[in-house]
């Protein structure tokens, strides 16, 4: 795999705020969703994704740390923890996968990771921050499944509740990607660490159903 091939498809799954399709789309195309506070530069191949699939990650969502573009915590995934993760993956060009992890890193596009690093092992470790480890999660269709993390896990960050605009957001792109209704997609968001004991189920379902 090239990873400046345009013909060389992965899949990126989202399990956070890319799942919405409009947020994702900023970081293909350039600019900032509503409510957000960041500008993405986009990537290189502005190409819309290919296909789209709604699909389950082995681990659990957590959020912790601070978002930077929405305020409160951020969402990451501990593959060590119980259960499965629900996620949306959109198949693009492994140039757009390093330009979109790019800026996932705070890099710029062309500065992005080869998606060949997670491949060999199922996890490559690219730097101490946020969203900079990368994970193979199997494949579909013969073409690999990858996403980003963060190296640590759950138990060695504080949790830290997220905003209302980034679980709206969250889940939003889960509604679309998995069918399901506002009472579901809030029980599950609320369930998450950080989230519990701040958010409850209604009070999410409440947000999407304003949305």
């Amino acid at each position: 795999m090239a990873a400046d091939g345009g013909d060389d498809l992965v899949w990126y799954a989202s399990y956070g705020a890319n799942t919405d399709r409009g947020r994702f789309s900023c970081y293909v195309s350039g600019g900032a969703p509503p409510g957000g506070t960041r500008e993405n530069p986009g990537c290189r191949d502005r190409r819309p994704p290919r296909a789209e699939a709604a699909l389950w990650l082995r681990g659990g969502v957590y959020f912790g740390l601070e978002s930077p573009m929405w305020g409160g915590g951020l969402a990451m995934l501990d593959p060590a923890l119980p259960g499965a993760a629900p996620a949306r993956a959109y198949l693009v060009g492994a140039e757009q996968f390093a330009d979109i992890a790019a800026q996932e890193m705070y890099r710029s596009p062309g500065d992005g990771p080869d998606p060949r690093a997670a491949l060999r092992t199922g996890r490559a470790v690219l730097g101490p921050g946020r969203y900079e480890t990368l994970l193979y999660c199997g494949d579909i269709a013969g073409r690999p499944v990858l996403t980003f993390t963060a190296h640590w896990g759950a138990a060695d960050v504080e949790p830290n509740a997220p905003s209302a605009g980034y679980l709206a957001v969250i889940g939003a792109g889960l509604e679309a990607a998995h069918r399901w209704g506002p009472g579901r997609t809030g029980d599950y968001l609320a369930s998450r660490p950080g989230a519990s004991g701040r958010w409850t189920g209604g009070e999410v379902a409440a947000l999407l159903s304003a949305g």
